[in-house]
């Protein structure tokens, strides 16, 4: 079995291999780009695909507490927007790492972060 680094990128990818996935065949990595607000989340948007990513746009209303009310100042439950660039790669951890800091150096100047990867299995 392949070694993979100790951080949370290569937890992930051995937890893929793990669960039988062929980590030298290509995959849909998603990689999340967190938007502080709509107008960023569109420009995010926009940025990356002129970079040539292939992007899609979330926005998640958020949970209600308790009371039935959703607190738009609540970091984890409130709403939010997120982009995701998808790329099609072989899962490698030294690209993931390269592929989020080009993310950064697109993003963080609109406001934006990459916020992880993943990708969904068959």
């Amino acid at each position: 079995m392949t070694a993979f680094p100790n951080d949370a990128d290569g937890a992930v990818l051995a937890d893929l291999a793990a669960q039988g996935v062929d980590m030298s065949q290509p995959m849909l990595i998603e990689f999340a780009v967190d938007a502080p607000d709509e107008n960023s989340a569109h420009a995010i948007e926009e940025a990356l695909s002129k970079d040539g990513y292939d992007t899609q746009f979330y926005y998640d209303e958020g949970e209600p507490d308790e009371d039935g009310e959703i607190d738009p100042d609540d970091e984890e439950f409130g709403p939010s927007w997120t982009v995701y660039a998808n790329v099609r790669m072989v899962p490698a951890h030294d690209e993931i790492i390269r592929i989020q800091s080009d993310l950064d150096r697109i993003v963080v100047p609109l406001g934006g972060k990459s916020d992880g990867w993943g990708t969904m299995l068959e």
